[in-house]
């Protein structure tokens, strides 16, 4: 029997999108398949819109804008499925982009969660800076992904099409095993936006599961069309990434990977301040008190792990930032080949 799969695009205020890819979406040829819209509380029309052109297409009204982990965990409470697709709305899809990766993770149950190769909807050439053909990670913790690097998107010329195990996939097209989700307790709410997929795919490695890229599968993304750059973003980025290692990293490690972040996070800053950026000098210091907070109110109340970073799949042993700003590697193959 063919799986049950829900398309779920969670949406805020993003009728120009809906009207652009809902279209691809719907010429999906997977057999068994469903297409929700989970809004989180639009202030546009974005509900009639979907209501009066796709009457078929489910909706979700949350009413309430919890951001990308909140609005998830609502909305996929109340869908039944064997595997979940969370799929921004400014993602344009093939016809066969989701039978490839429910084959591969048909073929293996432990698989929790997979992506499909992301290019750029504007520079189709390239690889799409939310997760290129699939995430990875330093031993610091700081997030790049095999064909982009920081803000570097290398040209796709197929150096990434076998399937691969990955550190975290994409939450802009996301495939996740339901079970799995709901065993993990879906996403952290607390983390609101930005870095949430790659905590939940570092609990389900934790936990005994794979994460995989799937590039026979291919979509194209516009990216940046939920939250704006800026402090906000910028706030979130740094806050949640100490929240997720001080969750997932063994204290050994924590004790001293979390004051090295503080202070590589302090440069960023400063430099960023001495370039005329006090907005960026300002989220990181919010971002500081915010973690320090939380540490204090939830670090030790949280369950504790003891599973070395270094024995999960997807993690570069060295730091992407020394690779990268000080010894001028931009591409992903040529940094995780170095030794440091």
């Amino acid at each position: 029997m063919t799986p049950s799969v829900a398309v779920v695009i969670l949406n805020y205020n993003g009728k120009k999108h809906l009207e652009q890819f809902l279209p691809s979406v719907m010429a999906s040829n997977y057999l068994n398949l469903k297409i929700i819209v989970a809004d989180n509380g639009s202030t546009d029309n974005s509900i009639s819109f979907v209501t009066d052109t796709y009457p078929h297409i489910q909706i979700l009204d949350h009413h309430t804008n919890e951001g990308f982990a909140g609005g998830y965990n609502w909305a996929l409470q109340r869908v039944e499925a064997d595997y979940y697709v969370l799929l921004n709305s400014d993602v344009q899809v093939s016809n066969d982009w989701i039978n490839p990766v429910i084959d591969l993770m048909e073929k293996d149950k432990t698989i929790a969660a997979a992506q499909p190769k992301m290019r750029s909807f504007h520079e189709p050439s390239l690889f799409e800076y939310a997760g290129a053909a699939g995430g990875w990670i330093d031993y610091l913790g700081y997030p790049f992904s095999r064909g982009r690097v920081f803000d570097v998107c290398e040209t796709d010329e197929e150096q990434f099409n076998q399937s691969e195990n990955i550190f975290w996939a994409s939450g802009a097209a996301m495939f996740v095993r339901a079970s799995v989700f709901h065993e993990m307790k879906g996403f952290d709410p607390y983390f609101f936006a930005h870095q949430e997929e790659i905590d939940l795919c570092w609990r389900m490695q934790l936990a005994g599961y794979k994460i995989m890229a799937c590039p026979s599968s291919e979509v194209f993304h516009v990216g940046g069309g939920t939250l704006p750059r800026g402090g906000r973003k910028v706030f979130l980025n740094f806050r949640n990434n100490l929240i997720m290692l001080a969750k997932n990293l063994p204290f050994t490690e924590l004790v001293w990977k979390l004051p090295f972040r503080f202070f590589l996070d302090a440069i960023s800053a400063w430099k960023g301040l001495l370039t005329g950026d006090i907005y960026f000098f300002t989220a990181i210091m919010k971002a500081h008190m915010a973690f320090s907070w939380w540490f204090l109110t939830r670090y030790w109340s949280a369950p504790k792990v003891s599973i070395p970073m270094l024995e999960l799949n997807g993690v570069f042993g060295g730091s992407v930032v020394w690779n990268y700003f000080i010894r001028n590697k931009k591409r992903f193959l040529e940094i995780i080949s170095t030794k440091g």
